[in-house]
């Protein structure tokens, strides 16, 4: 079982200043705020770091400053997907993956491939990455679900396949997953609103968005859930409810980085095509934190 991805991950997000540079300063201190409040791991340029906005230049900058930061405290997974395999392969090999535990490959989003097309996706990934892989299912931005069988047929097929990120919300495909999965194979929920749930049917864990605001109270919950406490497990649940369903009621990151902007941790400066949270949202936001 590959214990270090056991828990709380958070997909950090990527804080800009007013003229949409990348605050560095504001990155490192979300990282340290993480560590300091237990979360478990650290995904950097996924959905949430905007990384389908950020430059090559920029990404290579964002990876460095939350590695220096983190200073070999936490593991780390890096983003790396795409709906063209051979740039996804490109990417991989001219990536310095020192010092990165495993790569986290969304699902090729616009093209909507066959299942076999997504089994062979990902197989010219495994075959082509040094480090382990996580894949990432979430047909709600890439309009294609990876079916429980795709997934299991991956997890057999290939040792450096260790996990899946599974986010369709889609509390039946989680339970078909965990029922029939290898062993050592992960499943960890890439929805907060069902973490907890997919936990105590034996998940792994979570890579979370709202985890990163509330590091302390989520890490928390997973735990108790991972043990089997339920009763305590859900009363942090309860407590988060509500912000889970104000961070996805926009857009991501828009909702989260609302959040840091509440707690003077980063701007809420985010780049088009997405905007910023509209001021009835957060109001719900403040209110909810008051």
């Amino acid at each position: 079982m590959n214990s270090k991805f056991l828990g709380t991950g958070v997909a950090l997000v990527t804080p800009f200043n007013s003229d949409l540079s990348v605050d560095h300063e504001a990155l490192a201190n979300i990282v340290n705020y993480n560590i300091e409040n237990g979360t478990e791991y650290l995904v950097i340029c996924g959905t949430t770091g905007e990384s389908v906005t950020l430059t090559k230049q920029e990404k290579q900058a964002v990876i460095k400053t939350i590695s220096e930061a983190n200073n070999g405290r936490l593991p780390l997974v890096l983003g790396i997907g795409g709906n063209n395999t051979n740039q996804v392969v490109e990417e991989i090999k001219s990536t310095d993956l020192s010092g990165i535990d495993a790569i986290l490959s969304v699902s090729p989003y616009y093209n909507k491939p066959t299942q076999e097309g997504l089994y062979q996706h990902f197989k010219t990934i495994a075959e082509a990455s040094p480090v382990d892989v996580i894949l990432y299912n979430v047909p709600g931005r890439t309009s294609k679900n990876m079916e429980p069988e795709t997934t299991l047929r991956l997890a057999n097929d290939f040792d450096n396949v260790i996990a899946v990120k599974e986010a369709g919300n889609n509390m039946v495909q989680y339970l078909e997953l965990i029922k029939n999965k290898p062993e050592d194979f992960l499943i960890i929920s890439g929805d907060d609103d069902l973490a907890l749930g997919v936990v105590l049917a034996g998940g792994a864990g979570v890579i979370s968005v709202i985890g990163q605001a509330f590091p302390k109270n989520f890490s928390d919950m997973v735990r108790l859930g991972l043990k089997g406490d339920a009763k305590e497990a859900y009363k942090l649940h309860f407590k988060l409810m509500d912000v889970i369903g104000y961070i996805f009621e926009e857009n991501n990151p828009a909702g989260i980085k609302a959040v840091f902007e509440a707690l003077n941790l980063c701007q809420d400066t985010v780049r088009l095509p997405v905007v910023p949270a509209s001021n009835g949202l957060k109001e719900k936001i403040r209110a909810y934190l008051a």
